[in-house]
């Protein structure tokens, strides 16, 4: 793909000081691929910089994001939030790009972008949260919870989604539901799983 077809990165990175006083750094793009609200063009940075600034509207500091993004129904209207201002799945993965995290959690766009926190992959998430898993779950909810996994590192987030619970559950037991049962309890109690684990994946390292 030529520069100037649609988005070409480039090898060269820029370091880039916010409002915040700390530098992130993005690479260079020879295209503008973001559009103002307003309609006008803008470069990488002037996107990162008018992200940086609407973010204190959705969380006023880190702890508040976590807890958001813990929990699949408040991250879905934090996402839908930020579509609404401009910043929609297609903007956030191109941002992921930018900053050389598209194998990392939105999440840590966002606390990348908000705090200068050093992203982390998804894959180095569900191990950190695999160890918790076997701490607070049974072992075929331990299972069920690392087939989740695998496809969120696959993925992305959208795979914890609440309305991927069924379809998971679905694919992990091949459609049958009263094998799943059998193993994990009611559906009720199989979704309470699906939606406690989260949190694991996002606590702070201690």
């Amino acid at each position: 793909m030529k520069c100037g077809q649609r988005p070409c990165l480039c090898n060269k990175k820029v370091k880039v000081t916010l409002a915040d006083g700390k530098a992130r750094t993005i690479q260079h793009m020879m295209v503008t691929t973001f559009w103002h609200p307003d309609g006008t063009p803008m470069s990488a940075q002037q996107f990162l910089e008018l992200l940086f600034g609407k973010l204190p509207e959705f969380f006023k500091n880190e702890a508040e994001l976590r807890a958001i993004w813990s929990q699949p129904d408040t991250r879905a209207k934090l996402l839908q939030g930020l579509a609404e201002k401009g910043f929609g799945a297609e903007q956030m993965a191109e941002m992921q790009r930018i900053i050389d995290a598209e194998r990392s959690d939105l999440f840590d766009v966002l606390a990348h972008v908000a705090y200068a926190m050093t992203p982390l992959t998804r894959e180095e998430r569900a191990a950190r949260a695999r160890a918790e898993i076997t701490m607070h779950f049974t072992g075929k909810q331990q299972a069920f919870l690392d087939f989740v996994l695998a496809q969120y590192i696959k993925v992305g987030v959208e795979e914890l989604a609440q309305d991927k619970f069924s379809p998971l559950l679905k694919l992990k037991y091949h459609n049958a539901i009263a094998d799943a049962v059998a193993d994990l309890g009611k559906p009720e109690e199989i979704g309470k799983v699906f939606v406690g684990f989260q949190k694991y994946l996002y606590q702070p390292q201690l």
